[in-house]
């Protein structure tokens, strides 16, 4: 071996090394990054690791691929098994990669929280976990629904937290209608009866609005407020019941 084949070979080990070490810092910058803004940003601790295994991968496959080429392994080689390889994966796991990427989404774009009381479509309950697959809800059954995240994004979301108030509240609408067997004043007058029974139970006075009125009927929008996400399985159903008995009491009397 002459002289410049060993400086060149000794290069090669030098690049290689130097791949490593500046794979290995670019880790190490990348994962204290995300740390940082996880705690900030309150992401669960799986969010985090998974972001951090994501970003790993990546650095290594990365730097194996730099090693390979200054090792003497021709780029066209490397280009054709890794579109190979990517195109396997992807056609094996299309929908499970579909549904980490939109649970990084969900993350990102914090529609709803933990805890959280939504609906999505016709599904409505209290936020129980949020992972890269699924969002779990447990309904008024107490039952557990697994939404896929992929899912999610082809639907309305409504979240019933209730904005700029401190503490936390939830805010929970209900359409009830009546018919014109009463005058407008005299059922706004029983109306306000049931919700002046309901201002001290509640964190916050509830209030309706008359949102249509027909030839047959009138539409009121009630909005009833609770600090706990779980009081919405049973609230409704009382308030409605208490605003139905008192509207028939009204009715009977005419």
């Amino acid at each position: 071996m002459t002289l410049w084949e060993d400086v060149a070979a000794n290069l090669i080990y030098i690049e290689a090394a130097a791949i490593v070490a500046v794979a290995i810092i670019l880790e190490r910058l990348i994962v204290r990054y995300l740390k940082r803004v996880s705690k900030r940003a309150e992401w669960p601790p799986h969010v985090t690791n998974g972001l951090v295994l994501i970003f790993r991968l990546l650095i290594i496959l990365g730097a194996v691929a730099m090693v390979l080429r200054i090792g003497g392994v021709p780029p066209d080689w490397l280009v054709a098994y890794s579109a190979l390889g990517g195109a396997a994966i992807g056609f094996a796991s299309t929908r499970t990669l579909g549904n980490f990427i939109a649970g990084i989404f969900v993350f990102l774009t914090r529609p709803f929280r933990v805890n959280d009381y939504i609906r999505i479509d016709n599904i409505e309950g209290v936020v129980e976990e949020i992972t890269f697959n699924y969002t779990k809800i447990r309904t008024q059954s107490n039952t557990l629904v697994f939404i896929s995240n992929l899912k999610i994004l082809d639907q309305n979301i409504v979240n019933y937290r209730y904005m700029g108030a401190k503490p936390q509240l939830f805010c929970y609408n209900i359409e009830l209608t009546f018919d014109h067997s009463l005058s407008t004043d005299r059922l706004e007058k029983i109306l306000d009866e049931v919700i002046k029974k309901y201002e001290e139970k509640l964190p916050r006075k509830p209030w309706y609005a008359m949102t249509k009125i027909t030839s047959f009927a009138r539409h009121y929008m009630f909005y009833l407020y609770v600090e706990s996400p779980g009081d919405i399985f049973n609230l409704p159903s009382i308030f409605v019941k208490d605003v139905t008995e008192a509207w028939e009491r009204a009715k009977a009397k005419t």
